[in-house]
């Protein structure tokens, strides 16, 4: 499996068989979608879905496949059947590669905001996108897609998050709403200059760079 990240929450999982793509939002390129067999997407918010780039990709290539909960799946009625509704605890397969699904519920941003659905992917047993979410997957994964910058999050808990998943390398996500500097503090603060994360190996990648995952 190769992994490569695009804008913000988006990254490409290539596997033997084909390409899956997850949470292409309003940060993502077009160049991202080509020639993957599936989309994954985690929630409707415009950093991780956009109803236009979805159809316009499923219109370009009629055999892409849509995975995504029910909130998102409503707003791409008419594509057809190529939308499958998934949700906590579910199991699917992307042509060789198995999918599993974990989590229900976006992180709280405040308690007077309401709440939307969210599910994560792991992906081959080995790669886990929570989307907007801390969800610690079932089983210890190599790779943790790690979201950064959130209005939902505080930088002390991806500490905990990662001491409680226990993946062997995190790679960091969803930082489109840190400056370069803010980004840095959090490299620090998940490295060795931080409380510790026990021995999570924290690593960023920029747009358009890839990671084979063993």
């Amino acid at each position: 499996m190769r992994l490569t990240k695009y804008g913000h929450a988006c990254v490409r999982i290539e596997h033997a068989e084909g390409a899956v793509l997850i949470d292409p939002g309003m940060f993502t390129g077009p160049v991202a979608l080509a020639g993957v067999n599936a989309l994954l997407i985690t929630h409707e918010h415009a950093d991780h879905f956009t109803e236009g780039q979805v159809r316009a990709a499923v219109e370009a290539n009629p055999g892409l496949r849509v995975y995504t909960n029910s909130s998102v799946a409503r707003q791409l009625e008419g594509i057809g059947a190529k939308v499958t509704v998934v949700g906590d605890g579910d199991a699917f397969d992307l042509d060789g590669l198995p999918v599993t699904v974990h989590g229900e519920w976006h992180a709280e941003i405040h308690p007077d905001i309401p709440r939307i659905p969210n599910v994560g992917f792991l992906l081959g047993g080995r790669a886990f996108h929570p989307g907007d979410a801390l969800t610690v997957p079932p089983d210890t994964v190599d790779t943790l897609l790690l979201p950064l910058g959130a209005p939902w999050l505080r930088a002390g808990e991806l500490v905990d998050y990662l001491r409680d998943a226990r993946p062997r390398q995190a790679v960091a996500i969803h930082e489109a709403t840190l400056s370069e500097a803010g980004q840095a503090v959090h490299g620090r603060l998940l490295g060795p200059q931080g409380p510790g994360t026990g021995g999570v190996e924290y690593r960023t990648l920029t747009a358009g760079e890839s990671l084979d995952l063993v």
